[in-house]
């Protein structure tokens, strides 16, 4: 997930690209079946609903389940528009054109010339395919006539889109009809196509754009031939809009939680996380206030209550470790602020808050009145974007510890300096076409090295020899993991995501280790971790459309080690403000948050009319139930776009399998940085400041 940007550009909602070819097509499927794409695609198509001009046109056989939702949810008359394959003689499975209703014939001249087609073939193949069309126009219908679509607006659905010969010949035959505007609609289609298709019709809806595009059925779970009887019995039945007793809306309001300033009862915590080591609580946006300060309330009831002894933040190490240490009573700051001026690189924002900032006081003093280092609590960083300052520090560390082995790091680590200080992307660029070293095997030399000779600095007595140790085999690690990162930049989108999240997760069981083997660590008591980190990290993978590219996220990893010893909490809201760039390295900007897109989780929560509530999907309710189904998610990084909110923050996940609770604050503000610069305070007043029109 885009946490720390925006996703591609595209015409539609979509997933994530540069998947590997070895990705099996079971971990693409998103819908159940086709009546479930049906009502996704509904919800991306509220903007025809209850129009007297609007008739839904499904593509038999595949398209018509797709299409009776549609109807159904739009309340518009339903029919089908038959169009036929011309598969080429002797290669079937290639489209050398399609048939549609009407007679129209369109051709893919490049499959007819590549196959050596023959115009007499092809005159055999349409009367062929032409005789089919017109028994199942017949079986179809039962005598009824087509529906009139003169003057219309004719939404065209199939079940996807392949090559899109079948839905060009659909409609090239429906011009012939003179509708007054043709849009088509599908659950799955490849990017090209959609894009192709948006020059031609007057809109085009592509629910997801999976990447690379293998096939239409690689999207469902069940993807069984649909009947003619199917088809008849769908167009025999009214697709009147539907009232159900219980609607999705009256299910979540019935099951929320009221959590006021984001943060649910104690009550309701305590059944949530019962014994769970670990909880990851995360974030819709790096830029929120609520969510932050909600987080940390939760946070400071788990430290004070639950016995929870580190916070794990999507941070770098080396910042974060100056924290632990201030929070520990070590190190030279004499304050949060001071402690905090490790987070320079961008988004200094991120940690460098007003919210953190009280956090981290907080914990400072909590730390003090408990007097034993046992009883104390840390806090650390799960990030590897520190190659630079996390060589300095192992090179800091062995410097009072060997320094002839600081000199031999110190030199295996100047095969860096071919870049630009702390340009850990400059590094991979170089590495990765050849325009500089690759240091991989040094990073790897300097880490054996150090793990080799753990053993020898541990034999120091004390608690801080320990921890410095542990400290500098993290800051070795997260080279060794940064080079590797850095280099797959270049490689794809997903790889690299996917080693960032394997190193959060190596970092925290790594973590969990060493407290529990702590000297001063209390005997029979298991370290437990409060993980703070993007929604899009926090949440289980599987349960979102990016795990059909092989999108891995530290949610899903903790989940698959720990079980229900994890605990996994998300954030969403509406609309209100955020603190957020408009370009990676730009500047904090205080920014308008547009109220979220029909079909998301967001409008589905705001349309409960409460402010501010939790809902839990541990136990199979309604709600649940309501939850379970794919629905469009927000995600805002670091940067925000609002000008391509769909194609860059969105996307579609199953909420209910998502988290184990989600908390909705329906309007939010925006994190206010330590250093706020005119850019940022600027963005407070409205737009028509100072004349208020």
């Amino acid at each position: 997930m885009p946490c720390d940007g925006v996703r591609p550009s595209t015409t539609a909602v979509m997933a994530m690209t540069d998947t590997a070819d070895v990705q099996s097509s079971r971990a693409r499927r998103l819908f159940r079946d086709r009546r479930e794409a049906g009502r996704v695609l509904a919800d991306l198509l509220t903007a025809y609903r209850g129009r007297d001009d609007v008739i839904v046109l499904g593509l038999a056989r595949g398209g018509i389940p797709v299409a009776w939702e549609v109807a159904a949810a739009l309340d518009a008359p339903l029919d089908a528009f038959i169009v036929r394959k011309l598969g080429a003689p002797g290669h079937e499975e290639f489209a050398a054109g399609a048939l549609a209703s009407g007679g129209r014939i369109v051709l893919n001249d490049d499959v007819v010339r590549g196959l050596r087609i023959t115009p007499q073939q092809l005159r055999d193949i349409a009367q062929r395919e032409g005789r089919e069309l017109a028994r199942r126009e017949a079986a179809y219908r039962g005598g009824r006539p087509p529906v009139e679509v003169s003057g219309k607006t004719v939404i065209l659905v199939d079940d996807g889109l392949a090559t899109g010969a079948s839905m060009l010949a659909a409609v090239q035959a429906l011009r012939d009809s003179e509708p007054a505007h043709i849009v088509i609609a599908v659950p799955a289609a490849p990017e090209s196509t959609c894009r192709e298709f948006a020059g031609q019709v007057d809109d085009v809806v592509c629910a997801t754009m999976p990447t690379p595009f293998r096939a239409v059925g690689e999207s469902f779970w069940d993807f069984s031939q649909v009947s003619d009887d199917e088809v008849r019995t769908l167009l025999a039945t009214p697709a009147a809009r539907r009232e159900p007793a219980g609607t999705p809306v009256e299910a979540i309001r019935a099951a929320a939680i009221d959590a006021p300033g984001g943060v649910p009862p104690r009550a309701v915590l305590e059944e949530l996380i019962g014994d769970a080591r670990i909880v990851l609580i995360g974030e819709s946006s790096h830029g929120t206030h609520e969510f932050y300060a909600a987080r940390a309330d939760i946070t400071r009831w788990l430290i004070e209550e639950k016995g929870f002894c580190a916070v794990a933040a999507e941070a770098d190490w080396p910042d974060a470790y100056r924290v632990n240490r201030y929070v520990r009573g070590g190190g030279e700051d004499t304050d949060a602020d001071a402690a905090l001026s490790g987070f320079e690189r961008f988004p200094a924002w991120m940690w460098r808050n007003t919210v953190v900032r009280e956090f981290v006081d907080w914990l400072h003093a909590h730390n003090q009145r408990c007097g034993s280092p046992g009883a104390q609590a840390g806090f650390y960083g799960l990030d590897l974007y520190s190659l630079h300052s996390s060589m300095q520090a192992v090179i800091d560390y062995l410097e009072t510890m060997d320094p002839a082995a600081a000199a031999r790091a110190r030199s295996r680590y100047a095969c860096f300096d071919h870049t630009a200080a702390d340009d850990g992307q400059a590094y991979g660029f170089g590495a990765a076409f050849g325009a500089g070293p690759s240091c991989e095997r040094e990073a790897i030399e300097q880490l054996v090295e150090l793990q080799r000779n753990a053993l020898s600095y541990a034999r120091r007595d004390g608690l801080s020899a320990q921890d410095a140790l542990f400290d500098a085999l993290q800051n070795a690690h997260t080279v060794h993991n940064a080079e590797v990162y850095y280099r797959a930049m270049f490689s794809g989108r997903v790889t690299s995501w996917n080693l960032r999240d394997q190193h959060m997760v190596q970092t925290l069981n790594a973590l969990l280790t060493h407290l529990d083997n702590r000297i001063d660590a209390p005997a029979a008591s298991p370290a437990r971790i409060v993980v703070w980190a993007h929604n899009s990290h926090v949440g289980d993978a599987r349960a979102t459309e990016m795990s059909g590219d092989g999108q891995l996220t530290l949610g899903q990893l903790v989940r698959q080690r720990y079980g229900d010893a994890a605990r996994l909490i998300g954030f969403s809201t509406y609309s209100g403000t955020v603190t957020a760039a408009s370009e990676w390295g730009g500047p904090a900007e205080h920014k308008v948050v547009r109220p979220a897109l029909n079909g998301s989780i967001e409008e589905l929560f705001h349309a409960t009319g409460k402010a501010e509530f939790a809902v839990s999907t541990l136990v199979p309710t309604a709600a649940t139930a309501a939850l379970g189904a794919v629905r469009l998610n927000r995600a805002i990084g670091v940067i925000y776009q609002p000008a391509t909110e769909r194609q860059s923050h969105y996307f579609h996940t199953r909420p209910a399998d998502q988290f184990d609770m989600i908390v909705h604050i329906d309007t939010t503000r925006a994190l206010e940085p330590l250093e706020v610069t005119s850019l940022w305070i600027s963005g407070q007043n409205p737009e028509t400041y100072p004349s208020g029109l």
